[in-house]
């Protein structure tokens, strides 16, 4: 039987937020909770690996003992940039056939999104939640002139979770160098095909003081 892991990446400087964002409350609970208390209670996820930045492993680790979560095996130090906490996220994980890698910053992930990501991706190895762009999107240069008004209906905004394979996941943080913003476009430099599937709307990201009050709102919602 395959065995997923799921590492959660919450290293980030918060500089927008001004303090450390996976910590904040939501609703009375820290932002990192809401997801890893998601992953805890999917029974789709084995092991789940938290990244955190050398002033909240502390944190991390108390958190981990007052949740109860038996499904975390390392609170682990980040790295400089994203992609090199997932790395090391990565290689905390014990002979995992799949990996989720999702945003701590994203409070609202659910267990469909991610039996839904599982699926999608096994005709490819890789698939990642996305939502349809509501607005119209114009390509500008450093000039702010329109270059080119793109075609709504062919963009999506993507979002975490994202699904690999891991060997392919592993295979792109050894031999890919460049900057990325998120894990997909590196295993699309390998030339990997990146199947999108439905993400939610619902599914932010928390980076700064509005889009708390927005994720205030989500939790009323629900």
């Amino acid at each position: 039987m395959s065995k997923t892991g799921i590492v959660i990446v919450g290293a980030g400087s918060s500089q927008r937020m001004g303090m450390d964002k996976v910590f904040i409350s939501l609703a009375e609970k820290p932002l990192l909770a809401w997801s890893v208390d998601v992953c805890q209670s999917c029974e789709l996820v084995d092991q789940i690996v938290i990244v955190l930045n050398e002033s909240t492993l502390d944190l991390g680790r108390k958190l981990v003992a007052e949740r109860g979560w038996s499904k975390v095996v390392e609170i682990c130090l980040g790295g400089n940039r994203r992609q090199d906490s997932v790395r090391q996220g990565l290689n905390k994980l014990k002979g995992c056939d799949w990996v989720v890698i999702h945003d701590g910053a994203r409070p609202f992930l659910t267990v469909d999104l991610i039996r839904d990501g599982l699926e999608a991706a096994q005709p490819t190895g890789v698939a990642v939640a996305a939502v349809p762009v509501k607005d119209t999107v114009k390509l500008g240069g450093s000039d702010m002139m329109v270059r080119e008004t793109l075609n709504r209906q062919e963009l999506w905004a993507v979002q975490t979770p994202q699904i690999f394979c891991f060997d392919i996941i592993a295979k792109a943080h050894e031999q890919i160098k460049g900057d990325f913003t998120d894990d997909a476009s590196m295993v699309e430099q390998l030339g990997y095909e990146v199947k999108l599937y439905m993400g939610s709307y619902d599914n932010i990201k928390i980076t700064t003081p509005e889009d708390l009050t927005l994720a205030e709102l989500v939790v009323r919602k629900k």
